[in-house]
């Protein structure tokens, strides 16, 4: 019973984490690129400083969030990613551009081996809420933000696999 919703999570960050063309998407994590409203997202608690970070941007329903992409952007509806290098000490401060002020869903994750593909074993992810994500999918409540017209900033705690429990914060 336990290994099914752990894997259904597992699916579902998968699926999300694995980019369709992250060579087009910004590498530099500080909103240099793009047209929009910036939204500063703070990371704490990652579990070392290996790999890189990513965060995307989705639709704020729960049909649009976690999708593929290629799909979103092929129906014309907005999605962003940014990807960044873990900096080696210090704080981590990543940037994303929404298209426009508004409420939005945000997935940050933690790509620990480069590899371009969620590892559950291995990889952190995390929301806005700071909710505990345990073993079931992510829900779009947990995901919400607002960002004004001005921007926004907001904290977003990373979480990795902690056993039988699923993700949750390193630190509880």
């Amino acid at each position: 019973m336990i290994r099914p919703l752990i894997a259904g999570t597992a699916a579902a960050l998968a699926f999300a984490a694995t980019p369709a063309a992250a060579q087009q998407d910004p590498v530099d994590g500080n909103c240099a690129t793009r047209a929009g409203v910036s939204l500063y997202v703070n990371v704490t608690g990652l579990k070392d400083r290996t790999g890189r970070l990513k965060l995307e941007l989705y639709p704020p329903n729960e049909t649009d969030f976690l999708r593929d992409d290629t799909s979103l952007k092929k129906e014309n509806k907005p999605f962003r990613r940014i990807w960044a290098t873990v900096p080696q000490s210090g704080p981590v401060r990543l940037c994303i551009r929404a298209p426009q002020a508004g409420t939005w869903a945000v997935l940050f994750t933690h790509d620990r081996d480069g590899k371009n593909k969620f590892n559950f074993w291995e990889d952190g992810a995390g929301f806005p809420s700071n909710q505990k994500l345990g073993r079931s999918r992510p829900k779009v409540r947990q995901a919400l933000v607002n960002v004004g017209p001005g921007g926004g900033q907001i904290t977003i705690r990373a979480q990795y696999l902690r056993g039988l429990g699923g993700f949750g914060p390193l630190d509880d």
